[in-house]
């Protein structure tokens, strides 16, 4: 499939979408419950689709001032080096261009091989300044 028979949604999936494009993507699940209260979140988001089946999304999230992330790029692996992962940072990163104030902290956690992708887009390894880190709240 060629890039020009995609078709980019500038819109939230359903969760039903999301959840299905996670799990294609090999990424972790989340409960119907989450996916319901972080979709309803979002600052910006997009969904690809081709033959009328989605095969990508992206969103960002974040308080909508200082700090905006990055977040659920997922792309399913029939569909991956065919230009969607770009489809979807182009979209994301113009509405950062235009809603994003100057001093505003714009970030993303870059799995696998991932940042190579990202790194076209102008992200840089914030390492060894700052690494990301995480709070394993459901082993409390």
């Amino acid at each position: 499939m060629r890039a020009s028979e995609y078709i980019c949604h500038l819109h939230v999936p359903s969760v039903t979408t999301y959840r299905y494009l996670r799990a294609s993507a090999g990424m972790t699940q989340r409960s119907v419950e989450a996916a319901t209260v972080g979709l309803a979140a979002s600052l910006f988001a997009v969904e690809v689709r081709a033959d009328d089946a989605p095969v990508g999304m992206g969103r960002v999230i974040g308080d909508g001032g200082c700090f905006f992330q990055v977040s659920d790029i997922a792309v399913i692996p029939a569909h991956r080096r065919r230009g969607v992962g770009r489809m979807i940072m182009d979209r994301i990163t113009t509405y950062l261009r235009k809603h994003a104030p100057a001093d505003a902290y714009i970030s993303l956690i870059a799995d696998g091989d991932s940042h190579h992708l990202y790194r076209r887009y102008g992200f840089v390894d914030t390492a060894p300044h700052s690494i990301g880190m995480k709070w394993p709240h459901a082993a409390r």
